[in-house]
């Protein structure tokens, strides 16, 4: 799941992303409204934390231009204001999907954020198949020869985008940005290492070769 945090409470901005990475999501931070709407425009995300009172752009503002496209992020305001009459504004006329005032349970945040989730539009279910490998999308499960698999979120995410490639390579740029979030250092150890592990558990480490220049693909 991908989630933007817009919020210009850059403490409150950092514990909510902190917490929600720690739910396995992978979290970006906006301090602006029109940084927000940027940053929804160029990627696509699940789920959008919506701060009302943000500078630049107001966040009732960016919601409701965000409403105007195709696909849009689920919204969820989060705001002090949490009267009713804000709450049936920000439902209703401003378009957004869920409202949260502030002070808010972080637990309940995070179950909101979930249910949002589910919410949106989810391409037809397949099950994607390379050489030995097999993953069922909808159930989330991985085998290889029938033999089933645990894999961490990040570790099955590399996987996905492998599998979709088809045996194309996939450049660590790429998995950098659709996998983990805008925070990790490029230069990190973090995919090789992933990439590493998602061997280990697949028994057989020809099965992911790293071209040089170019990244990781499939083998068979």
């Amino acid at each position: 799941m991908r989630v933007l945090v817009a919020e210009d409470h850059r403490v409150l901005a950092r514990t909510i992303a902190t917490g929600l990475r720690r739910q396995a999501m992978a979290v970006d931070v906006a301090a602006a409204g029109d940084e927000a709407e940027r940053m929804c425009l160029l990627t696509a995300y699940d789920v959008l934390i919506l701060d009302r009172d943000l500078p630049v752009l107001s966040g009732d503002e960016v919601c409701r231009r965000l409403r105007e496209l195709q696909d849009p992020p689920r919204i969820l305001m989060l705001t002090a204001a949490g009267e009713l009459t804000d709450r049936i504004y920000g439902l209703t006329t401003l378009g957004a999907d869920d409202y949260l005032a502030k002070p808010f349970d972080f637990t309940e945040l995070v179950a909101r954020v979930r249910v949002l989730s589910r919410r949106a539009p989810k391409p037809p279910a397949t099950v994607l198949r390379f050489a030995s490998i097999t993953l069922d999308e909808t159930r989330r499960e991985v085998s290889v020869d029938g033999r089933p698999l645990e894999l961490t979120p990040k570790e099955l995410a590399v996987l996905h985008l492998l599998l979709v490639a088809g045996g194309a390579p996939v450049s660590h740029d790429e998995l950098v940005r659709t996998v983990w979030d805008e925070h990790l250092d490029p230069r990190t150890s973090a995919v090789r290492a992933t990439v590493s592990r998602l061997r280990g558990k697949l028994g057989d480490p020809g099965l992911i070769l790293a071209d040089k220049g170019e990244g990781y693909r499939l083998c068979d």
